[in-house]
Parts: C-alpha cells; sequence; structure tokens
C-alpha cells in the first residue's frame, strides 16, 4: 500500500526530467516530466517508503545516511538534481505540510540563545579540523569564493574574496581596529593585519576555531596584530572603525537580528563601516531545511535579503551598498565536494561510513541549493553617518593594500 502511494506521488511530483524508481521487492516505475535530467534511485524497505511519504525533506537524507535509499545507474548528485529542481515547481504533500508547521515554528527554532548557539556553533566548527583541511582551501576558508572570471582555482576565489571584502571596508589609514564577528580559523583577520596593516579582533564560539587561529597567528608573527576571542557578537562592549562579518549571521536567527544590529551599531565607531557577507534567498522569508537543521547547521537560517535589510533599517543603520553575488557558492562548493571526494577514505579513517554519507549529502544539497533553489550570497555595507564612505563605489575595485601582500595570497593569485 505505501508503495502503491509513492507512486502516485512521484507521478504527480516529477515534471521536469525522469526519475526511475526501484521499489522493495524489485518494482521498477519510470516517472517522466518534460525536457531535464535523468537519475535513478533504489528503496531498500517498506519503512523508508513510508518514511519518505511523511517527510522527504527530512527522511531522503537520513536514508541515503542509513544506506536505505541509493542513487542507480548514476551520481548522488544526478539524483538530488532531479528531486530538488522537481521540488521548486511542487512541493509533495508531505513537505508542504511540514513545511508550514516549521515556518510557524521557526522563531522557536531559531532561538539561538547564548547557551545554544555555543551548542549549535560546537556541532559543526569543533569537529576535527583535519576533515576541513582535507577539502578547504589553505586559508581554511569555509565561505563563498569569488569567482570575477569563472576560472578562477579555489585559492585564487577565496584570495579574491577577502580583498573584495577588504576594499568595501574602506581601510583609509594603518592602524584602524576591526572587529571580525565569526572569525572561522583565523584567515580574514589574518589577511587584514598582513595586507592592510590592521588591528584586528576576531571573536568565535568555536573553541577549536579559536585554537588553530591564535597558532596561526603566532606562526605569521601576527599575534601583535591579531587578538582572538571566545566572545559571543552579544558580549562586545567596546568600538571599532570597522567591523566585518563572514558566514556568521546565517547562525543568529531572526527573533535576534535586531539584537544584532543593534549590538554592531553600538560597537562600530561613529564614522566607521560594516561589512556583512551571508547566504541568503531570492524567493523571500522561508524555513531551513530540517535535514540541514538537524544534522548539519542547528539553528541556522539563510534569510531573505529583506529580512536582512529591514532589520538594519530598524537598528538606525546607513545601507550604503548591496550586493548579490549568484552561482560563487556553487562553483566553491564544486570545488570542495570534488576534493572531498578525492579524500573521502581519509574522512573515513577520522570518522566512519555514515559520516561520509552525510557531509556529501551535505555538499551536494548544498551546491545544488545555489544552482536550482534560488540560494544566493548577498554583501551588505552599513554605516551610522552619512559621510562615513565616498560617494561613488570606485574605491571598491582600486588596489587597497597598504602593506605587502602575504606570501600565500600572492601565491594563489598567481597560481
Amino acid at each position: 500500500m505505501a508503495s502503491l502511494l509513492l507512486d502516485r506521488a512521484f507521478a504527480h511530483f516529477v515534471t521536469l526530467g525522469r526519475l526511475d524508481v526501484h521499489y522493495p521487492g524489485g518494482d521498477r516505475r519510470a516517472y517522466v516530466g518534460g525536457p531535464g535530467p535523468r537519475a535513478g534511485m533504489w528503496i531498500a524497505d517498506g519503512e523508508t517508503v513510508r518514511a519518505l511519504l511523511l517527510d522527504p525533506a527530512l527522511k531522503v537524507g537520513e536514508a541515503y545516511m542509513a544506506g536505505r535509499l541509493r542513487p542507480v545507474d548514476c551520481t548522488l548528485y544526478d539524483l538530488m538534481h532531479v528531486l530538488m529542481l522537481n521540488v521548486m515547481r511542487r512541493s509533495p504533500a508531505g513537505e508542504q505540510i511540514f513545511g508550514s508547521l516549521r515556518y510557524i515554528a521557526r522563531t522557536w527554532l531559531q532561538n539561538n540563545t547564548l547557551r545554544r548557539a555555543r551548542r549549535n556553533v560546537a556541532h559543526h566548527y569543533d569537529l576535527d579540523s583535519r576533515l576541513y583541511r582535507l577539502f578547504l582551501d589553505a586559508d581554511m576558508q569555509y565561505s563563498c569564493g569569488y569567482f570575477p572570471t569563472g576560472t578562477e582555482t579555489l585559492a585564487q576565489a577565496q584570495a579574491a574574496k577577502k580583498h573584495h571584502l577588504a576594499a568595501k571596508l574602506h581601510l583609509s589609514r594603518p592602524g584602524m581596529t576591526v572587529l571580525d564577528v565569526g572569525c572561522g580559523w583565523g584567515g580574514m583577520a589574518l589577511t587584514l593585519a598582513r595586507d592592510y596593516d590592521a588591528q584586528v579582533t576576531g571573536i568565535t564560539l568555536s573553541v577549536e576555531q579559536l585554537h588553530i587561529a591564535r597558532q596561526r597567528a603566532r606562526a605569521a608573527g601576527l599575534d601583535g596584530r591579531v587578538r582572538f576571542e571566545l566572545l559571543d557578537y552579544r558580549a562586545v562592549s567596546r568600538q571599532y572603525d570597522r567591523i566585518i562579518s563572514i558566514g556568521m549571521f546565517e547562525h543568529v536567527g531572526v527573533a535576534h537580528y535586531p539584537a544584532f544590529f543593534d549590538t554592531m551599531r553600538a560597537a562600530l565607531h561613529p564614522h566607521g563601516v560594516m561589512v556583512l557577507h551571508s547566504i541568503g534567498r531570492r524567493e523571500g522569508p522561508g524555513v531551513t531545511n530540517p535535514w540541514i537543521d538537524r544534522y548539519i547547521f542547528p539553528g541556522g537560517y539563510s534569510p531573505a535579503v529583506s529580512e536582512a535589510v529591514s532589520a538594519v533599517e530598524r537598528a538606525g543603520l546607513w545601507l550604503t551598498d548591496c550586493e548579490i553575488w549568484r552561482l560563487h557558492y556553487a562553483r566553491t562548493i564544486a570545488h570542495w565536494r570534488r576534493r572531498f571526494a578525492a579524500r573521502r577514505r581519509q574522512v573515513a579513517l577520522l570518522y566512519d561510513e555514515r559520516f561520509c554519507r552525510m557531509f556529501e549529502f551535505y555538499l551536494v544539497v548544498s551546491e545544488l541549493a545555489f544552482r536550482v533553489q534560488g540560494h544566493l550570497n548577498f554583501q551588505l555595507q552599513m554605516v551610522r553617518e552619512i559621510d562615513a564612505v565616498p560617494l561613488s563605489r570606485d574605491y571598491m575595485y582600486a588596489p587597497q593594500p597598504v602593506g605587502l601582500p602575504d606570501q600565500d595570497s600572492v601565491a594563489a593569485l598567481r597560481a
């Protein structure tokens, strides 16, 4: 009975491409829509069939992790491409119901109090750093790279991203103080100190990231110009000439946007500049995919640009620039996905096969979210005073560093 219901659901659901489904017991059905990609899927048992009927947004990923759902004659990317493309056209009934409930509950799901925020960050960012070294670039940039020509290597794209954001900070003189909110493993902070002669404070809630960032600062001889602290953004108590935040806003939560921007406004010098880089969504306010929320980024949410901009306005900040990046993160994640696949055996030695399948699924669906489901990156530049930045944007594209480029950046740009 469950297989019959799922058969009817797929017949209604697939409007683009072709999906061949191998049901428990050996039955095989083909679902064909308009021109599009093709993929096949094997389902292990009736329990998995029932789970897919009830809550596909959560259960597809869980079934793949458990080995109870597999691609057939295609890759996981091919399979998820067909499924995610069709979700954008016609969501399954179960997903519509659960999606509505999740939207109603999203304030609670994203209630990232200090205690929950620390726990959520540890869930993902306090994994063994050797994992991240296997698929990230040498600078350990875990956010969207910048591909101005589309031909850049991963290292070039990450170096370009850092310098593009630094240009938006308008570091007009040596020695400016910069707060890096959600500093990761320290790459941006070290670049700002070395290449732009800034005095940088990086804050994170990840113990693992803090340890590595401090090690890197000492090794680079920059520990006198960069310091890293285990600190929540709500605890920032001093002012800075510049504030930058890359890939951290996704962990704030909608209910906490007023507190975030009020805190940033208070921490920004009256004539200062803040730049925020975040994942966003094209279609307006929504909810986080439940599988991503449970297994990858608990409490995380990629906001609509309108949600972020309205919060900026309510905080009394001037929005002086907004830039939208399309497909840059898809290119970035494609690099990560290939690098992860090439080192998959090493990941399995660190963790296990289930973890490998989890991470594979995460990288695949994340890349496709940017390719076919309206995800994007946005960068907001904000100031307190109307004349804090020049009248035109020309300074954002002029050579910026006031010091000599670091060797890693030079090597990346020449690679």
